[in-house]
């Protein structure tokens, strides 16, 4: 074979590699921000009439990128959305139906062989990092023990000693890197990876995660422009902030003239700027997929009373606050940023979960999960286009700190329960039954004027349980079996 042969085949063959490279999926970085303990009316674009603390950072980055103003939280408090998040899967499948966890030494509540979005990633090629708050469960070598740290009534002042190795964690369900806490009640305790590395004051953890972060940027930047074909990241920053101990730091306080709470919330916005202007600096913003939310509602802690009575109401229009059944438990504040992809400026009123991450991530690298992972997870990528699709979820169920359940579909929701299902105080007889569109403030039960779309829901609520998933696929155990949610429901099976 002569040299021009050789020449033209070398050719065909490089074309050939080419247009396979130019057709692979873009894989964009990718910065999950997940706030703890932020209402839905914390965010002054979702709130623009009843809210009073000012975030221009999340202004800005909804003005770039697109807002839900119907995304849910998997449930109105912390351990439960954060296992759903993760996992693309309601938490209530699993040993833990109600409450969260002690954070101080427990079993971790992934297990070790479900797939997390982590996982997800770096088998596709991703560096992954978790920086801030787990609370998802690891156990030590420490002797610290629950009942030590429970004995300590300061947040934030119980924890694992310098030195302590945990067992479980981060490192072990997908993140190549961890760098944080456990929870609110174990903040001292600062780990890197396996160990904890040293003890924190409270008040430093959010400037000190801000700053983790940003550096996280920048040493992926300086890893990207010294190697020839550099890793996608993947930056998951569940920030501990506005949760407990509510702690600004000093340059901070008396910004929003609301009190401590107000200063804390826009401490957090600050946060979201410096890791915004991160991506800016080192040209990493046009093809990096930018995410904010939060984990549940916000706390009664933050003194929503007082709150309200300055004409702050952190929950917008909607009933309850964390922990509850109702909207203002679980409704949450849900950006997207992805220059090029996402019309700028734009809004969705679709349906989402936060559990529809995992599936989202997939379908964007064009990829499929496996039957067994994502149980829960509905790609909300067409959204983002601003394309149609058939395959987005036309229901979601609600839980409650109690683990009281409700199920809403199109306009309407069904709580199986009395009152809240969790700290408000309100009494409201059960079942109840709300038209989200002609009562978004759930005050009018029609529960005694539809018993058809009672049996409905309750009918979809039961085959979400039993088939083990309510994405599409084969019917899947349950990690044990859930307690029926019908059972506070009277005349419901």
């Amino acid at each position: 074979m002569n040299y021009r042969v050789w020449a033209s085949l070398l050719f065909i063959l490089l074309s050939l590699i080419a247009g396979l490279n130019a057709s692979e999926p873009q894989r964009p970085n990718i910065v999950f921000i997940l706030a703890d303990d932020l209402g839905y009316g914390d965010v002054h674009c979702f709130n623009p009439q009843r809210g009073k603390i000012k975030t221009p950072h999340l202004d800005r980055l909804a003005s770039e990128g697109k807002t839900f103003s119907d995304a849910h939280s998997g449930s109105s408090v912390c351990t439960p959305t954060r296992y759903g998040l993760l996992t693309g899967r309601y938490a209530w499948r699993t040993r833990l139906q109600q409450g969260v966890l002690d954070g101080g030494n427990d079993e971790p509540l992934i297990a070790r062989d479900r797939l997390t979005v982590g996982d997800f990633l770096k088998q596709h090629g991703y560096a992954t990092a978790c920086l801030g708050k787990w609370h998802l469960g690891f156990q030590s070598d420490s002797k610290t023990d629950n009942a030590t740290a429970q004995g300590k009534k300061k947040m934030g002042e119980s924890g694992l000693p310098v030195g302590a190795s945990i067992i479980g964690g981060p490192t072990t369900r997908g993140f190549d890197l961890f760098w944080g806490v456990s929870n609110a009640r174990t903040m001292s305790s600062l780990i890197e990876n396996e160990r904890v590395i040293e003890s924190v004051e409270p008040v430093d953890m959010l400037p000190r995660l801000s700053e983790r972060a940003v550096q996280y940027i920048e040493s992926h930047a300086r890893h990207a422009k010294s190697a020839t074909a550099s890793k996608p990241f993947f930056l998951y920053l569940p920030l501990t902030s506005p949760h407990t101990p509510i702690v600004p730091s000093v340059p901070w306080r008396g910004k929003s003239g609301l009190g401590d709470y107000g200063d804390f919330v826009m401490q957090t916005d600050a946060v979201v700027g410096d890791v915004l202007a991160a991506l800016e600096e080192h040209g990493l913003s046009e093809n990096t997929l930018v995410i904010f939310s939060s984990d549940n509602g916000c706390s009664p802690a933050a003194g929503t009373n007082k709150l309200e009575k300055a004409g702050h109401f952190a929950s917008e229009r909607y009933r309850g606050y964390k922990s509850d059944i109702w909207d203002g438990g679980h409704r949450v504040p849900f950006i997207v940023r992805w220059p090029g992809k996402i019309a700028a400026g734009s809004s969705s009123s679709q349906l989402v979960c936060l559990t529809d991450f995992i599936a989202t991530c997939a379908e964007i690298l064009s990829q499929r999960l496996p039957d067994s992972a994502g149980e829960d997870s509905f790609s909300f990528l067409p959204a983002l286009l601003g394309q149609d699709s058939t395959r987005q979820r036309s229901s979601v169920v609600h839980h409650s700190i109690q683990g009281k359940f409700a199920v809403r579909a199109g306009r309407w929701k069904l709580c199986l329960c009395a009152g809240s299902g969790g700290w408000s105080k309100d009494v409201t007889q059960s079942p109840q039954l709300y038209d989200m569109i002609a009562d978004p403030q759930e005050t009018n039960n029609c529960a005694a004027l539809h018993p058809e779309l009672i049996s409905s829901l309750s009918s979809e609520l039961k085959k979400i349980i039993d088939e083990g998933r309510s994405a599409p696929g084969n019917k899947l155990e349950n990690d044990v079996a859930v307690k029926s949610p019908f059972a506070s429901a009277p005349g419901e099976r």
